[in-house]
């Protein structure tokens, strides 16, 4: 600990022994034992449980994504090639359906019994069901009862899913420094677009080496039965790792207030006192969400629709152009997430949410001209604002919401957002396209919800660098700890009111006492 720093504690013992200081009379400051430093180990094990388990979630969605023209013909053979694209495209709708309900149940369980237990159960619950898609009998061996039961597996999934994006930003946020929350929060995208990317490259490997005829029969079936193996790798990891500081703080200063009979700041809400405190914050994580993921899920679940059923590229085409884009994006999220670290969280999303409403028709008209180059760079014109967009929602929403509170707000606001929008948003475009019979129709659905967003960054706070509502600060080192205390009255990311409430209360308090 520094001089200056002892000097002080000295000086205030001194003065309270003596009677020249009163505790009750002084503001309530920071000190070395407020901040909390980060166990590096632990923090890389959080990270790569996290990081797993958001791969394992992905690599389905690109699986089902890229497969969904497949998947259309197994399980409805008797319908128009139209109304196979939409059937597949409206049960990986209808996922997103139990999203809502799953965000409510297990972000309130994961506020009142732990991150990392309800972490576990939605890997679980998501390995099993993406397992059973791929021994699921097709329409021609139990009929109607195959399209049926493929809904209730993708309800299931959506329902664990629900928890598992929601929980993971949550973990991931409270676990990070300050200083570097932006990045490590970043690499649970970097792990969702990677696990998308494997599952469309572990489809396009199967469309170049086996006939359409086989894929058609069993190879399909191929790559969800992968995901048990994968899905008890990321068990094991995400098993090895402990709950957060943050959230252990809020659990004991809750079980001292129910000790003493008081009402504790730090209990969790039940889900409409949550809405009713925290309704704008809710809202504003809400317009995010759906602005980003529009745009995020045109770019995934969407384009290998596009481009084989409207722009008329075969399948292995359709999935082929697409995969070095996600590759190259998903590499290029952490430098974003570092970026809102140095310039700030609002910046970032500003350009997201910018170069979303400026890109999308050329994006589009680009795709639309046919020639292999103009469809990449169409797809690389979509992908630059979910890079900016989806980097940061990890780091910036977690922090609308206090610890208590954190996995059950984000549970709601990002699963309804993503149920309304995200997930509907394959099948709104394709609907769009034979409605209007314009190939540009989806250009301009992302350019609606963008202005939404960008609405939304205008009254987001600015939480980079900054301590998450309901905690201490949090840094890498013990010299940065110290470095913070002795320049905590100047540092312009340190609200010192915010962090200690009493403060305030002391000095609404003091005019009475005069």
């Amino acid at each position: 600990m520094s001089e200056s720093v002892k000097s002080e504690s000295l000086w205030r013992r001194l003065g309270r022994r003596f009677g020249l200081v009163k505790d009750a009379e002084e503001p309530r400051r920071l000190t070395v034992d407020d901040v909390t430093v980060v166990d590096r180990p632990m923090l890389r094990r959080a990270v790569a449980g996290t990081v797993v388990g958001n791969l394992m979630e992905w690599y389905d969605i690109g699986v089902y994504g890229y497969l969904a023209v497949i998947i259309g013909r197994a399980f409805l053979p008797d319908a128009s090639a139209g109304a196979q694209s939409l059937f597949s495209l409206g049960v990986f709708a209808v996922t997103f359906v139990a999203r809502p309900l799953g965000g409510i149940v297990l972000g309130q369980l994961g506020d009142r019994l732990g991150r990392q237990r309800i972490l576990a159960f939605t890997l679980i619950m998501m390995a099993a069901a993406t397992f059973l898609i791929g021994v699921l009998p097709d329409y021609s061996v139990i009929g109607v009862w195959a399209p049926i039961l493929l809904i209730v597996l993708k309800l299931a999934q959506g329902f664990s899913t629900g928890g598992e994006y929601a929980g993971a930003t949550t973990f991931i946020t409270e676990y990070a420094p300050d200083r570097r929350r932006g990045f490590y929060a970043s690499l649970l995208d970097l792990g969702s677009y990677m696990g998308f990317a494997v599952g469309a490259a572990f489809v396009s490997i199967l469309q170049l080496t086996l006939s359409a005829d086989v894929m058609q029969g069993f190879a399909w079936r191929v790559p969800f039965l992968v995901a048990l193996p994968l899905g008890a790798v990321a068990i094991y990891f995400r098993l090895k790792i402990e709950d957060t500081p943050a959230f252990q703080e809020a659990q004991d200063s809750a079980k001292r207030a129910a000790d003493e009979a008081q009402a504790s700041p730090d209990a969790p809400k039940g889900v409409i006192a949550l809405i009713r405190s925290y309704w704008r914050e809710l809202l504003t994580a809400f317009v995010l969400v759906a602005a980003a993921n529009t745009v995020g899920y045109a770019l995934t679940s969407y384009m290998p629709t596009y481009l084989t059923g409207t722009l008329g590229y075969d399948e292995v085409h359709g999935t082929l152009l697409t995969l070095p884009v996600l590759v190259a994006m998903a590499l290029c999220i952490p430098l974003t997430g570092r970026l809102s670290d140095r310039i700030g969280r609002r910046k970032v999303l500003f350009i997201g949410s910018v170069s979303a409403i400026v890109f999308a028709v050329p994006a589009f008209l680009f795709m639309m001209h046919g020639a292999i180059w103009s469809t990449v760079l169409g797809l690389v014109l979509l992908a630059f604002p979910v890079t900016f967009y989806v980097a940061n929602l990890a780091s910036s929403l977690p922090a609308l919401f206090p610890t208590s509170s954190r996995y059950g707000g984000m549970g709601i606001s990002y699963n309804l957002a993503v149920a309304l929008f995200a997930g509907t948003a394959p099948v709104v475009m394709e609907a769009l396209v034979q409605w209007t019979g314009s190939s540009l129709a989806p250009a301009f659905y992302v350019i609606g919800t963008s202005i939404a967003g960008f609405i939304a960054v205008v009254v987001l706070k600015e939480s980079a660098r900054r301590p998450l509502p309901g905690a201490m600060p949090s840094v890498q080192t013990e010299e940065e700890a110290i470095a913070l205390v002795e320049t905590q009255d100047e540092n312009p990311d340190l609200d010192l009111d915010e962090l200690f409430p009493e403060r305030v209360e002391s000095d609404e308090q003091q005019p009475e006492k005069a």
